[in-house]
């Protein structure tokens, strides 16, 4: 076992996982208090591989969030913090404005409740009429529909790099962490998949798809485990059937958003995702399958208990996955003119949904902390857009944590 020295530390703060949350946690700790010395792991080789590069870059507005939440408060400060960065670093992005809509009556009491949840968390929206709806987007039918207009896209991946580059933190790629050694009394050491050792006075876990596994590996339980989560994507071989962005009214008993329409800063068009669990935590395809990760999530009681308690949203999603026409079906809802011949496969994503143990999706970002760690625990989506807020607040408690030693 590695061991730490209390007279050799290489860094401050060691921050494992080099995705947009990660490195906007180093460039908080670095603007909080300049000279604190932060070192990143990253185990790709280079940043934003993982759920910060395979969304579709959009920069949510906070409407689907409960008031008062972490989600809400921090997407609602993070879009706008967000567009702000992007321009002063010239980073792609534009503010386009949203479409959600309701296609059946059923739909229209959750509709009206997102209008009543948006205005609550101080976003303006507009409500709009059957006839309004061409307006916006003259290819979608809808019984009604709300626009959301500070909702935008931006390229996240090039947020990550400027984070990295503005942070001056040390990054290192290349480096999957093995092992670590936790001494409260002492600080933290790290042992890397290259053989290095690095030491340090607090340790940072960013790790995402594996944040429950670093949790526990220095000694901490998490309480939840990751139940990964594939999103399938496909591009639009018309993107002139869209202007902006279009999705459906989500079911608010799920943290996922439904298959949406998503005009990126290229002009293409994304359409989905769905949700499917994978059989990996990097589960990009229904061939890729990790035995030892896959019995990790079938031996956690809150898997089973979430299968038995939603097998029929799950086997809608599934259907999903299996059948391009059913996924068609999902989007012509929304844009009765795409045809199946429109739907061209692009790359996939996989969500990192923390599980409690009686099955419950962990619905708000989760950040607890151990003796020398801090560790973020649910960070899906919206964490891109939030990233900013989030990364301050787990510096804030690094800082403290320091502090205190």
């Amino acid at each position: 076992m590695v061991q730490v020295r209390a007279d050799a530390y290489d860094c401050d703060v060691l921050v494992v996982g080099g995705g947009i949350v990660g490195l906007s946690t180093a460039y908080a700790l670095t603007r909080a208090a300049p000279g604190t010395r932060v070192t990143v792991l990253e185990k790709e080789p280079g940043p934003a591989r993982h759920q910060t590069g395979r969304n579709s870059g959009v920069v949510h507005s906070g409407i689907y969030y409960r008031p008062g939440s972490l989600k809400a408060r921090y997407a609602v400060r993070g879009a706008a913090e967000m567009i702000k960065f992007c321009a002063e670093y010239g980073i792609d992005h534009s503010v386009t404005g949203k479409l959600i809509v309701a296609t059946d009556r059923a739909e229209l009491p959750r509709l009206h409740a997102l209008v009543q949840r948006g205005r609550e968390n101080g976003i303006p929206v507009r409500e709009l009429g059957a006839a309004q709806i061409a307006e916006y987007e003259p290819e979608v039918r809808g019984l009604a529909a709300i626009h959301v207009g500070t909702t935008g896209v931006c390229d996240f991946t090039a947020v990550a790099r400027q984070l990295a580059r503005a942070s001056g933190a040390e990054i290192r790629y290349g480096s999957r962490v093995v092992r670590v050694d936790r001494r409260p009394d002492r600080g933290v050491a790290v042992l890397t998949s290259a053989g290095q050792v690095v030491r340090a006075r607090v340790l940072v876990n960013c790790a995402g798809l594996y944040c429950d596994e670093l949790a526990r590996l220095t000694g901490d339980e998490p309480g939840v485990r990751i139940v990964p989560f594939r999103g399938e994507y496909y591009e639009l071989a018309r993107p002139e059937l869209v202007r902006g962005l279009v999705y459906p009214v989500p079911d608010p008993a799920f943290p996922f958003l439904g298959v949406h329409l998503t005009k990126g800063l290229d002009g293409g068009v994304h359409v989905g995702p769905n949700a499917v669990p994978a059989l990996a935590r990097e589960g990009y395809g229904w061939g890729v399958v990790r035995p030892r990760e896959l019995a990790s999530t079938a031996t956690w009681p809150g898997a089973w208990a979430l299968a038995r308690k939603h097998w029929r949203y799950g086997a809608g999603e599934l259907r999903r996955s299996l059948s391009k026409p059913a996924f068609l079906d999902a989007v012509r809802r929304m844009v009765p003119g795409v045809e199946e011949r429109d739907l061209v496969r692009a790359p996939a994503g996989v969500r990192a949904q923390a599980v409690t143990r009686d099955g419950t999706l962990v619905d708000d970002f989760l950040i607890r902390e151990g003796a020398r760690a801090v560790h973020v625990l649910n960070a899906p989506s919206p964490a891109a857009t939030a990233s900013l807020p989030i990364g301050r607040e787990v510096g804030r408690r690094t800082l403290e944590m320091l502090r205190a030693l």
